[in-house]
């Protein structure tokens, strides 16, 4: 939460400035629970987001560090803060999954060109990461870094899975009449089957209702143009997906794991990011498993037929 491009600021959900005092921010959370707290109408996920945004400001150590990673005005740290960081994680040496294509590439480049033609042609582009300018950006803008930042985090998921799984990435789904930006984001290929994954981030909640998701920032039919997508790509390879899976932020969904049914006779699941390499590893409930020389076959297939955005 308040990570995304597209989801509100701790200071927004507490409905104060960023350079607000301690005292107006205090007075601005106690009031924000008030109006908030279930018990006296208020919606329970905004009550949540609430002390959210309290645990990320509310101490001067979490301010200062919250402000720095998101382009607020420098706020200086506490008088006995040492300037003491935590050592560095050791390099993780284990075998990785096998990987093919840039996670999040083609979304990337895209953002790239809108900022630039945003900014105005001529202008030099500055940071066009700056946590600043990214908020302040059109929807559009935020939404293509947003669905980049989720991909990428799918791969590192998918590729902490280990030796037994191959993923490919951006892969062209041409044929059905759009542009570069028709593609899957993932194929994952695993002994619990063969799956095409969607990754997601629509800043805000998400529903299911009658095999699609439904929410406030939710356009089009995401889950039917994923299986689109899904034929285009098994007819060129010759292969059958077991399952398709939409990858959504752990805050934006109300279970780990919901299940859709079988949406065009393929299973579906939306899955919480954190529940992703559990779900992975036991597979996708009615998804047909693979394994021996079939996840050999179907490797060879797809490397043959896939091609990247």
């Amino acid at each position: 939460m308040f990570d995304s491009p597209l989801s509100a600021s701790a200071y927004q959900v507490l409905g104060v400035e960023p350079d607000v005092d301690v005292e107006a921010l205090r007075k601005a959370y106690r009031l924000r629970l008030r109006q908030t707290h279930p018990d006296t109408g208020g919606d329970s996920a905004v009550f949540i987001s609430v002390q959210r945004a309290w645990e990320l400001v509310g101490t001067a150590e979490a301010r200062a560090a919250y402000d720095r990673g998101h382009g607020f005005g420098a706020t200086p740290p506490p008088a006995d803060w040492s300037g003491w960081k935590p050592p560095a994680r050791p390099a993780d040496t284990r075998p990785k999954a096998r990987s093919h294509g840039q996670p999040g590439g083609w979304r990337r480049e895209r953002y790239l060109e809108l900022m630039r033609e945003w900014v105005g042609r001529g202008v030099p582009l500055p940071d066009p990461y700056d946590p600043a300018l990214v908020r302040s950006a059109p929807r559009e803008l935020r939404r293509m870094l947003a669905d980049a930042l989720a991909e990428e985090a799918t791969a590192r998921v998918v590729s902490d899975l280990g030796m037994g799984f191959t993923v490919w990435h951006d892969v062209a789904a041409a044929g059905r009449g759009g542009g570069n930006d028709d593609k899957l984001d993932h194929i994952v290929l695993s002994p619990s089957g063969l799956y095409a994954v969607l990754s997601e981030d629509f800043g805000g909640a998400v529903s299911v209702r009658r095999g699609e998701l439904t929410g406030a920032g939710v356009s089009g039919a995401p889950v039917a143009d994923l299986l689109g997508r899904v034929r285009v790509v098994a007819r060129a390879a010759g292969v059958r997906f077991g399952g398709a899976i939409v990858v959504l932020p752990d805050d934006d969904l109300g279970q780990a794991v919901i299940q859709l049914g079988r949406v065009r006779g393929i299973p579906v699941v939306a899955v919480a990011r954190g529940a992703l390499a559990n779900v992975l590893r036991q597979g996708v409930p009615g998804a047909r498993a693979v394994g021996g020389n079939e996840i050999f076959d179907i490797r060879t297939r797809l490397q043959q037929a896939v091609r990247f955005v």
